[in-house]
């Protein structure tokens, strides 16, 4: 019996000609092997290498942006063009290898998103992107409110239901994944995580590690600040709060109250209250969505 009736596999491509043949057979080949009916998306978002030639004689749908739109751009154009209930994606340049959905496809029924995280001995995850990628997980972590084992991994397996709800506020670069994983846990999604390899890419990476990186942390926050923004206001509000506090204790002794100190519990206050006020109207837009 085959772990899933039917997926709809998005290959995200920008100047892949070294490596995408081969991603996209052996894609081909486990996809056969796990479910009855699959079909294969590849989004050229406007490769100006020999992309296009190396995917011709292929049996897949190929879809060309006219301009460089970016990797979130790509994903949602092969969202909107695939016929199934089960989206998987995938990277164009092997570092991920293909056999590792056969981890993911027996989870998929029971959750509604599964990811193959790249956290064990074989993941080869460039040495400069390491620290920002430890930095931006343990924030993420805190926001989320849930240990996320691999915060942007390019090979997850996910249920249209939750694709579709967000789709809308996915951005179009590489933060696509980074935000969907935070959208999934702070609205209750079922969210599963398998260690898998990573490999050395084939061809040029396309990470900006510090213009990257600085999106990723705004992207966080502003997805935070959308779904959790009580784990956002109520540190902020406590940083004038708890120091206005002492300073009155201080003045209090002293018999001299200054107005230092109530501005700076009145900030904290106000702080406070617009969280509060985010947080009642993220709930008001969550139960629209139901």
């Amino acid at each position: 019996m085959k772990a899933v009736d039917s997926i709809s596999i998005v290959i995200p491509a920008y100047n892949e000609e070294n490596g995408i043949t081969e991603v996209i057979n052996d894609v081909a080949n486990v996809a056969g092997q796990i479910c009855n009916n699959f079909e294969i998306i590849v989004v050229d978002d406007c490769s100006t290498d020999n992309t296009a030639n190396a995917v011709e004689k292929l049996d897949i749908v190929y879809i060309r942006h006219s301009e460089n739109r970016g990797y979130g751009a790509s994903l949602k154009t092969g969202i909107r063009r695939a016929r199934y209930d089960i989206l998987l994606i995938i990277d164009a340049d092997g570092s991920y290898p293909a056999n590792a959905i056969k981890l993911l496809s027996p989870l998929i029924n029971e959750n509604d998103m599964v990811v193959g995280a790249r956290v064990g001995d074989n993941a080869h995850i460039p040495l400069i992107r390491r620290p920002a990628k430890r930095v931006l997980n343990i924030f993420a972590n805190y926001l989320s409110g849930y240990k996320i084992p691999d915060l942007n991994s390019g090979l997850r397996m996910i249920k249209m239901e939750l694709v579709r709800e967000f789709l809308r506020i996915l951005p179009n670069g590489f933060s696509f994944t980074t935000t969907i994983t935070i959208a999934a846990h702070t609205n209750g999604y079922s969210v599963a995580y398998i260690p898998i390899e990573y490999l050395k890419r084939k061809g040029k990476s396309k990470i900006r590690p510090i213009y990257d990186t600085l999106n990723f942390l705004t992207l966080i926050i502003t997805t935070s600040l959308a779904f959790a923004p009580l784990r956002v206001f109520i540190p902020f509000s406590m940083l004038f709060f708890i120091p206005g506090i002492g300073f009155i204790v201080r003045d209090l002794i002293n018999s001299n109250l200054a107005q230092a100190s109530l501005l700076l519990i009145l900030t904290g206050v106000q702080i406070l209250a617009i969280g509060f006020l985010a947080h009642m109207i993220s709930s008001l837009v969550g139960k629209d969505r139901d």
